[in-house]
């Protein structure tokens, strides 16, 4: 796979398309200028917090994958997108099996790591957060370190392929994000405490994580 660094706003980023003409897959290790409250394509912008985005200086940018609201720190997390045509060998119809490679693919850049995990193979997790909060279910593909999920993963799929979006954090706070949605007081606890067990992450190796799996996928 041909791999393609970028840097610059979330917002542009999301915008990318699949090209038409993709000739083979490729994997865009992207590192975001700024933070922000990345939303799924379910979800609208009166799901964020206008008051609590703009007193954190937090943008707000609504994806065209699925799945519910994600918190990008750049300095904070991993994020990489895999782009695969439809006639590269990895594709596949199944919704469900066409990203289990992808998955694999992140145990053994975790391997690396000297981390065990485990490849969720189910289907789309339903928990009571998991519409609104990404990390809050688990999805085809996704990756779990000690049964909490380390690495999220989403896709989009199109006349030309598919594209699989992936992040993995250096820790696991359910506030980063709850601290940014429309939630009332109560809500937010409830879900505070049903998510802090939820996921996990790779602590101060986001570098580490990084180059073992763009070695994994290129």
């Amino acid at each position: 796979m041909q791999l393609r660094h970028v840097t610059g706003s979330i917002a542009d980023f999301h915008a990318r398309v699949i090209p038409d003409d993709l000739a083979e897959a490729e994997v865009w290790s992207f590192e975001p200028s700024a933070p922000a409250l990345v939303l799924g394509s379910a979800q609208d912008h009166t799901t964020a917090s206008a008051e609590a985005t703009a007193a954190a200086h937090i943008d707000v940018v609504r994806r065209r994958s699925g799945g519910g609201a994600v918190h990008v720190d750049p300095a904070r997390s991993v994020w990489v997108d895999v782009v695969v045509p439809r006639h590269d060998e990895r594709w596949s119809d199944d919704v469900r099996e066409s990203v289990y490679w992808l998955g694999e693919a992140w145990q053994r850049a975790l391997a690396r790591l000297g981390i065990d995990s485990e490849l969720y193979r189910g289907g789309l997790e339903q928990t009571p957060w998991g519409r609104l909060v990404c990390f809050a279910a688990l999805g085809p593909g996704e990756v779990l370190v000690g049964g909490r999920k380390l690495v999220g993963i989403s896709q989009r799929r199109t006349k030309a392929g598919a594209r699989f979006q992936c992040i993995a954090y250096d820790r696991w706070d359910p506030y980063d994000v709850l601290d940014l949605l429309d939630l009332t007081t109560p809500d937010r606890a409830a879900a505070g405490a049903d998510l802090v067990d939820r996921a996990t992450g790779v602590g101060d190796r986001l570098a580490e994580l990084r180059a073992a799996i763009l070695n994994e996928l290129t």
